[in-house]
């Protein structure tokens, strides 16, 4: 499945709300591979996303909340495809480094302020 989904498409897609992600893709820092139940830690990828294409965005986005609850060092979200606008092609589960995350945040937030000053 992870074959049949264009990534680097998607990612260079999402630019404008996630400016990071194709940078990181290219870099080979995000990891795809299928959801088994299993929860593999990161490791030196600054992102995992799990294939879930059976599951509803419903039960995708109960699941994040239950990770953030549980994972208090990664942040999980949910995409899914009924959604429409950036979504992903298929149901994932989005594992991320939070110290990571919250640094390519405020990076992002500092370059906008620069811009706009």
């Amino acid at each position: 499945m992870a074959d049949e989904v264009n990534w680097s498409e998607y990612f260079a897609s999402i630019v404008s709300v996630c400016p990071w992600s194709k940078a990181y893709w290219l870099k080979q820092k995000i990891d795809v591979c299928k959801w088994t139940g299993e929860i593999k830690p990161l490791g030196s990828f600054v992102a995992r996303i799990y294939l879930h294409p059976r599951a509803s965005g419903r039960r995708l986005k109960k699941m994040m909340w239950r990770m953030n609850e549980g994972r208090p060092n990664e942040e999980w979200l949910y995409s899914h495809p009924q959604y429409g606008g950036h979504s992903t092609p298929v149901g994932v589960l989005i594992q991320q480094d939070l110290e990571t995350l919250t640094k390519a945040r405020k990076g992002n937030k500092n370059n906008e302020s620069k811009s706009s000053s």
